[in-house]
């Protein structure tokens, strides 16, 4: 066989994903193909490879016969429901998919393609890791993929699904990005894996209980979906898509929708007689939203507080809400922290913002204090202060203490604020607040008891409702409940050109 028909052969096995018998084993392992994922994700016939015969520049430690065309990553373009996207695809069959000076390069050239011309960058991680024959130079290639991701922050939307191991600094470039996806079973992600870890801190532990999906996405909050296969892992990054613009200087995409009867007659009864009593804003999201329109990012980590993606009348909107239904809806610092990630990515990215408001205030405790959740609280107020979308703050219930300023005030720069008569904005609850108001008065009193119950009842007339706030303007409007999605669809029309002015500067300091 002579060169060019070597080179033939090679070249086809690369088409195939690296071989019949390579894919076997993926699909035995319940994994797709490279290709197969791409041709899963891409409309059909709009994918356009680039660097299909590029080979690795490396000659020793036995890698002198072992050339394959593409170097383990499948990059190029194509179109996701008509839309451009820049991809790349990493083929574990080929050297374990490990990153070498070529295959970095290949993925730079994408990434740089994407900010040229705009369009989001959607990598399909599947990775032993650098390739160790190479030294310096695969370590060099991986900082040259984060540099890119850096400077495409904010830019053009990332988005990483993890169908493999991603392990040492491999995970750093997926951290970087918007947002991180993976497969229960088949995937993780972890700086140092189980056997390093076992010898440092004689922990024994999984690789799955270490760095796997529901790990990273109920624990540490490392990825935002957790899908139960590499099929839905493809199919939520399409919807996720839909939602979002192909760059910062574009809108999110627009869905035609007739306008109907926006009365929403279930909201009026949402709200239990009992302040004490949960229920739960999901409940509330789906009134509000466009039928099925609501994709919740990071469903698992920082129950207390919901962000997602929704239409409203046929545009995008960020939802940002708490969640009365877990830890009565206060703040704490991951949820702080998870909110605020989530309104920056709106703001990047011009899609308007909706804060539903039921907060009690922030989490009481030591390991509260101890761990820093007056930066992580302010992490969130940071975030909202400084987002110049359209911004709307709808509150439903309670609105307590420095938790009211933080969830989208009129202060803050909210654009309109709205409040149910259920509302609550006060500095605390009344009990409380009657305990520290009238403490001598309930003290010297025949019955205490009775005394504080009248002083607590006293305190709710004056404060516990939302025309205090109203009359001060901090509210723009009490409105009944099933008026909300009329008043939504109207207000984010109307502030569909706003233009907000910022001071110059370099950027601001986020208290990280």
């Amino acid at each position: 066989m002579n060169k060019t028909e070597q080179l033939r052969e090679k070249t086809q096995q690369a088409l195939q994903g690296g071989g019949a018998k390579r894919i076997e084993a993926q699909h035995k392992k319940g994994k797709l193909s490279a290709r197969e994922r791409l041709q899963l994700l891409l409309d059909e016939g709009s994918f356009e490879e680039i660097g299909m015969l590029v080979t690795h520049r490396c000659r020793d430690f036995g890698m002198e016969n072992e050339v394959y065309p593409g170097d383990g990553v499948i990059t190029g373009y194509g179109t996701v429901n008509g839309r451009l996207i820049y991809v790349y695809s990493q083929d574990f069959t080929v050297f374990g998919g490990s990153l070498s000076e070529t295959h970095a390069e290949k993925i730079v050239k994408i990434m740089d393609l994407a900010m040229q011309n705009g369009a989001p960058v959607v990598g399909l991680n599947d990775s032993g890791g650098a390739r160790i024959q190479e030294g310096v130079v695969s370590l060099g290639g991986y900082a040259d993929i984060f540099y890119r991701n850096v400077q495409a922050s904010g830019v053009v939307p990332q988005i990483s699904a993890i169908l493999g191991p991603c392990a040492g600094g491999a995970v750093y470039s997926p951290a970087i990005t918007d947002f991180i996806l993976m497969t229960e079973n088949t995937s993780y992600m972890f700086v140092t894996g189980p056997n390093v870890v076992k010898t440092v801190t004689h922990e024994n532990v999984t690789s799955e209980e270490l760095g796997g999906a529901h790990t990273h996405a109920s624990r540490s909050g490392v990825t935002h979906f957790a899908c139960a296969n590499e099929v839905a892992c493809i199919n939520t990054i399409k919807d996720l898509l839909s939602y979002i613009p192909q760059n910062c200087e574009e809108d999110a995409p627009r869905y035609a929708y007739d306008a109907a009867d926006e009365i929403r007659p279930a909201l009026n009864n949402i709200i239990p007689e009992n302040p004490n009593q949960p229920y739960d804003i999901k409940d509330v999201i789906t009134e509000l939203a466009d039928t099925d329109s609501f994709l919740e990012v990071h469903k698992e980590y920082a129950e207390n507080i919901v962000v997602g993606f929704a239409r409203i009348g046929g545009r995008s909107i960020g939802i940002v809400a708490n969640q009365p239904a877990y830890l009565a809806g206060v703040l704490d610092i991951n949820s702080s922290r998870k909110g605020a990630r989530f309104v920056r990515f709106c703001d990047a990215f011009n899609i308007p913002l909706l804060v539903l408001v039921d907060v009690p205030g922030f989490l009481p405790g030591t390991d509260q204090e101890w761990n820093g959740i007056i930066v992580n609280g302010a992490k969130l107020l940071y975030a909202l202060s400084e987002a110049t979308v359209p911004k709307v703050t709808v509150i439903t219930r309670k609105a307590y203490g420095g938790a009211y300023d933080v969830m989208n005030s009129k202060h803050i720069g909210a654009d309109l604020n709205y409040a149910w008569p259920t509302a609550e904005i006060a500095v605390m609850g009344a009990k409380g607040a009657a305990e520290i108001i009238f403490k001598k008065e309930i003290a010297e009193s025949a019955d205490p008891a009775a005394k504080l119950k009248e002083k607590e009842t006293e305190y709710t007339d004056k404060f516990a409702n939302p025309y205090g706030a109203a009359a001060r303007g901090y509210v723009d409007e009490v409105i009944l409940p099933q008026d909300t999605r009329t008043k939504l669809i109207r207000g984010f029309r109307m502030l569909e050109n706003k233009v907000a002015k910022m001071p110059k500067r370099k950027h601001g300091n986020i208290p990280l």
